[in-house]
């Protein structure tokens, strides 16, 4: 069990190599409504779910637990890079995990930790990019639709790589570079506002080959490729990952 030391107390953000400016100023200008569930972030609310349904299956057959427990990460470390105002951290920290989460926007972070304080939950907000974790490590490692915004993806995997304890696990997501995700995200939802507009860069997606080859390289083993897709219901996982996908991997 690894994890890192939990603390409240502020972090100012610092220079860091792998956070592009013009994308933590984007998300930091929707940090006021992070937690509204109707408001900017009301698509994020509706993947939350199927997020947590995913991580909590990976976790389960990685540490071969029950999956019906309410606490599958108690003594765990777990790592959200790329927090936003906490949709996942605070998650996270009921499953039992000490938790760190870390934002390229200090407003954002300033959300996240005021919400989480309002709820009685101790989670270690940082702000600032994967450099904020250097030389700790974690049992979970989770990285949600963030690679496609940060300077370097694949020093970026590189940093995540390197967070995982051993016997821990990497679990990542992100759009897929298909006509799919450019007509239904870029072209689509961002058209009408169902993200804000400028969120996403159609050129800076990666595939699930290019993905697993960057894990690969920093030394990991992808363990399973999952797709999301988007009906009329709503999200759900499945075997298309034309829109987007899970990714968890493991020490080589």
């Amino acid at each position: 069990m690894t994890h890192a030391t939990v603390t409240t107390d502020t972090v100012s953000p610092t220079p860091a190599a792998s956070v592009l400016p013009h994308e933590a100023a984007h998300f930091g200008k929707l940090a006021a409504a992070w937690w509204d569930p109707t408001g900017s972030s009301a698509m994020l609310h509706r993947l939350n779910p199927v997020r947590l349904a995913y991580i909590r299956a990976a976790v389960d057959r990685q540490w071969d637990l029950d999956d019906a427990g309410f606490a599958p990460l108690a003594g765990k470390g777990a790592l959200d890079m790329g927090c936003g105002a906490g949709l996942l951290a605070e998650p996270l920290a009921r499953l039992g995990a000490t938790v760190t989460a870390v934002d390229a926007a200090a407003e954002s972070v300033a959300v996240a930790r005021a919400h989480a304080a309002r709820r009685g939950l101790s989670i270690d907000y940082r702000a600032g990019g994967v450099e904020a974790i250097a030389g700790e490590a974690f049992d979970l490692v989770c990285s949600m639709e963030v690679v496609e915004h940060v300077a370097d993806p694949g020093a970026f995997v590189r940093a995540l790589a390197t967070a995982v304890a051993p016997g821990g696990l990497l679990v990542m997501s992100t759009p897929n570079r298909t006509w799919l995700s450019r007509v239904a995200l870029v072209e689509g939802a961002e058209r009408v506002g169902a993200i804000p507009a400028g969120t996403h860069d159609w050129d800076r997606f990666l595939t699930p080959d290019e993905l697993s080859a960057m894990l690969v390289d920093a030394g990991m083993r992808v363990v399973d490729v999952t797709g999301l897709t988007l009906g009329t219901t709503g999200f759900a996982l499945g075997a298309s990952t034309a829109l987007d996908y899970f990714v968890t991997a493991v020490r080589a």
